[in-house]
């Protein structure tokens, strides 16, 4: 009886975020590494169903590095990367093509329709909304003068194909967001996730952006897990990052954040997607989970 009331009080407790969040986009970035534990894609996949459920329009963007670097190391080819991004030649891009497209994708879409929602990747017969420019990486020479990069097939998104999204939202339909765009000339771009994400999410007005990572959010001290900030400021954010406090994986993630709410979304969340139905947690309770940055 007791855990029966205790399931009520919650569901009491998320009545106010749900009418709040009716009909609102909520754009959710889940990376390669944690989609290899099946139970953990599973809870995620559940929470999304869950939002879509109650009236909230979510839309699913995931990465696959780790999926892609073990694919090239199967046929013998060595991953490379410069400053956090892959070199992506003509066979790499295939590789990352098929491994994001048709299998990540493709197998979230599968999943989400057994729990019962529906789902499509927006790659469709060849189309995609999402649009991108050659990316160079900004370097220095020796001397202290700038230098670009050729990493190759690597892209930034600059624009989306609104409508494709908005119809697949309000067709009831969870829109799977793989990290490939093409360009202007037809060329196909291996992009950043966590970019791809802030932009869809600016581009679309959305209520929130949430990165699930595998970290429980931002920590203010080194290697202190007691430490994670619930709330952080712009500002405070920047400070950290010059610290080198905040770096690797979680240094995209906290200025994708920071771009999409200077573009217009109104709340920006890193979790752990690691802890079960933490995405419920964050969006429906009012202590929440993770850090959410402001500006």
């Amino acid at each position: 009886m007791e855990n029966a009331i205790q399931k009520a009080n919650i569901l009491i407790e998320a009545i106010p975020y749900i009418r709040s969040f009716k009909n609102k986009i909520v754009v959710i970035k889940f990376g390669g590494g944690a989609m290899a534990n099946d139970n953990v894609l599973t809870n995620v996949l559940q929470d999304i169903v869950f939002m879509k459920t109650v009236g909230m329009l979510p839309i699913l963007v995931h990465g696959g590095g780790p999926h892609i670097s073990q694919e090239m190391g199967k046929r013998g080819m060595t991953p490379k990367f410069i400053e956090g991004h892959r070199i992506t030649d003509s066979e790499t891009l295939e590789i990352a093509r098929d491994i994001l497209i048709n299998r990540i994708s493709a197998s979230i879409v599968k999943k989400i329709l057994e729990l019962g929602s529906d789902a499509a990747c927006i790659w469709e017969d060849g189309y995609c909304p999402l649009k991108a420019e050659k990316h160079y990486v900004e370097t220095k020479t020796d001397d202290g003068k700038a230098k670009k990069l050729d990493i190759g097939f690597v892209g930034k998104v600059t624009s989306i194909d609104k409508e494709k999204f908005l119809n697949l939202c309000n067709a009831c339909t969870i829109p799977v967001v793989p990290p490939i765009a093409k360009g202007n000339n037809g060329d196909v771009y291996n992009v950043n996730a966590d970019n791809v994400a802030a932009f869809i999410a600016t581009a679309l007005c959305a209520e929130k952006l949430v990165f699930l990572s595998n970290t429980n959010g931002i920590m203010t001290e080194p290697n202190d897990e007691t430490s994670i900030a619930s709330t952080l400021h712009e500002d405070e954010v920047h400070t950290l990052i010059q610290k080198k406090i905040i770096g690797g994986g979680m240094l995209p993630k906290a200025l994708a954040c920071i771009q999409a709410l200077k573009g217009g979304v109104k709340k920006a969340h890193i979790i752990n997607g690691l802890i079960p139905h933490a995405l419920l947690l964050e969006i429906f309770t009012e202590k929440g989970v993770g850090t959410q940055i402001i500006i």
